[in-house]
C-alpha cells in the first residue's frame, strides 16, 4: 500500500515526530512505501488565498498553489496524519491542508442539483490519525465530545471517500503521562501498523 503520511508539529524533536518516524519505520518494514510530508518541513502555507476562495465553485477548480500535494494526495491508497489536538481541534497548518488539498475535484465535487457533494478520493482505502492530546480522555469524550474524531470521521473522511478504513489512535493526557507512557504508546502504534 501507498502511504501519505503527514506530520503537522513545528517541533522537529516533538512526540508527534516520534510517533511519526516509528509510524514510518513500521509501514517500510511492512513493505509499504511511504510518502513523509512534513507540513512546517517542507514550508506548507495553510492560508487559503483569495484566488482560491473566489474560484472555489469553478469548474475546474484551480490547485495550482498545491500541485504537488495533491498529486501526492491522489498517488496514495492511505492517508495517516500524524499531529497533537491543540484546544480540542487540528493545528492550524493541518486545518489549512484539509481547506487547501482537500478541494473540489480533488477530495469531492459539487452535485450539479446542489446541497449534496460527491465522493472523489476514491483511491483513499485507509485513513488513520495518530494524534495526542493534553487532555485526559474522560473531558475529551464526555466533556467536549471528541470534536476531532467527529471532524475527520464524520465530515472530512466520510465526505471525501466511501467504505475506509478509519481509525484513531490517541495518547490522552499527554502532559502528564511518564517516559514509560510514551513508549507504550509508541509500542501501540506500531502493533497496529504491523497488522496492515
Amino acid at each position: 500500500m501507498r502511504i501519505l503520511l503527514v506530520l503537522a508539529h513545528p517541533l522537529e524533536d516533538s512526540f508527534a515526530a516520534a510517533v511519526a518516524k516509528t509510524a514510518k519505520e513500521t509501514l517500510v518494514a511492512g513493505g509499504h512505501q511511504v510518502d513523509l510530508l512534513d507540513l512546517y518541513r517542507e514550508g506548507f502555507d495553510p492560508r487559503l488565498s483569495e484566488a482560491e476562495r473566489r474560484g472555489y465553485f469553478d469548474q475546474p477548480y484551480d490547485t495550482a498553489g498545491v500541485a504537488d500535494i495533491v498529486a501526492r494526495l491522489q498517488a496514495a491508497d492511505g492517508l495517516i496524519l500524524v499531529f497533537p489536538q491543540w484546544w480540542f481541534n487540528f493545528p492550524a497548518i493541518l486545518k489549512g491542508f484539509f481547506d487547501r488539498a482537500f478541494a473540489p475535484g480533488i477530495a469531492f465535487s459539487h452535485d450539479a442539483a446542489g446541497g449534496r457533494i460527491v465522493p472523489k478520493l476514491t483511491n483513499i482505502r485507509l485513513f488513520w490519525a495518530l494524534t495526542t492530546t493534553g487532555s485526559p480522555w474522560w473531558i475529551v469524550h464526555f466533556y467536549m465530545g471528541n470534536p476531532v474524531r467527529r471532524l475527520l470521521k464524520r465530515g472530512i473522511a466520510a465526505f471525501c471517500a466511501k467504505q475506509l478504513d478509519f481509525r484513531m489512535l490517541t495518547l490522552h493526557d499527554m502532559d502528564r503521562v511518564s517516559e514509560a507512557g510514551h513508549l507504550a504508546h509508541l509500542a501501540r502504534v506500531r502493533a497496529a501498523l504491523a497488522a496492515l
